[in-house]
């Protein structure tokens, strides 16, 4: 009981860990003058260089690289079209609609993992997502559906992809994913390479930040999600992750000085305020009763 106790609280760390290093993607994207699908896959051959380096260093790491198995191949398809699909969703509608529609994964991963796996979700949890959900919406504020329907499609199709993702990976939690994260970059890559406005003639300094975006914000981000969300229900996972929404305005408040407005201070605030009331409603629920 102990080890699971404490098996369950690592996951947590490694989460909240992913989703610090995810919301980055803004700071790093604001300080790259080009396309998204040129950042996509500078970004995509970083991360999963890193990766792959990082699992070579050891037998086991090869041996995971060289047997990836279906399940793998399903988890990076599932990233990889997640990635995809998010770009153009974000071209085609409101960065309010998607932001909005992703704040639902808590919701959708909860009920995949009911349907596949029986896991039933907790109330506490539940109750914990509609209020980090109320949160994203005061952040983007004046949302609405408009007629940008192929947007609001991807945008929908990114939220179930990762929330596939996010059950696959509690499933076979006994499998490692993190092979599964270094093909998903190189897939994002290659699928990028058609769209792709300047991969050549980059400078160096712009390769170096990009190399940073890569190593930090999608290997190490996809790498902690995969470890810690095997440790976690499906539906706390995700909720944890969406602290990434009211971390991102942070870092370009402290890279750019842009302060946030109190919107955003109000809306992040139910956000972190549910994702550590989940946390410390779970850590009271685990502790032996004397």
């Amino acid at each position: 009981m102990t080890e699971a106790r404490s098996q369950h609280r690592l996951g947590i760390a490694l989460v909240v860990a992913a989703a610090i290093a995810w919301s980055t993607a803004p700071f790093f994207t604001r300080l790259l003058p080009y396309d998204s699908w040129t950042i996509l896959f500078w970004r995509g051959l970083f991360g999963g260089g890193l990766i792959v380096a990082i699992m070579l260093q050891g037998r086991a790491g090869l041996r995971d690289l060289t047997r990836i198995g279906k399940s793998g191949w399903l988890v990076a398809s599932l990233s990889t079209s997640a990635m995809i699909a998010f770009i153009p969703s974000l071209q085609l509608t409101s960065v309010s609609n998607v932001a909005i529609i992703i704040a639902t994964g808590p919701f959708v991963t909860a009920a995949l993992a009911w349907v596949w796996l029986q896991e039933v979700p907790h109330a506490r949890t539940m109750v914990a997502s509609v209020v980090a959900l109320c949160g994203v919406a005061v952040i983007v504020g004046n949302a609405r559906i408009g007629s940008d329907i192929l947007g609001i499609a991807l945008a929908c199709f990114t939220t179930l992809a990762i929330a596939a993702m996010t059950v696959m990976v509690r499933r076979h939690k006994d499998t490692s994913m993190v092979a599964a994260a270094a093909l998903s970059n190189f897939l994002g890559s290659i699928v990028s390479i058609p769209f792709a406005g300047s991969i050549a003639g980059i400078p160096g300094a712009d390769i170096l930040i990009l190399a940073m975006f890569g190593f930090f914000q999608v290997a190490l981000g996809l790498t902690l999600f995969f470890l810690g969300s095997r440790l976690l229900p499906s539906g706390q996972a995700a909720l944890i992750s969406t602290l990434e929404t009211p971390l991102m305005p942070f870092w370009i408040w402290v890279g750019f000085g842009e302060v946030p407005t109190l919107r955003v201070l109000a809306g992040g605030a139910l956000v972190m305020g549910a994702v550590i009331a989940d946390i410390a409603g779970d850590i009271r629920a685990q502790r032996p009763s004397k």
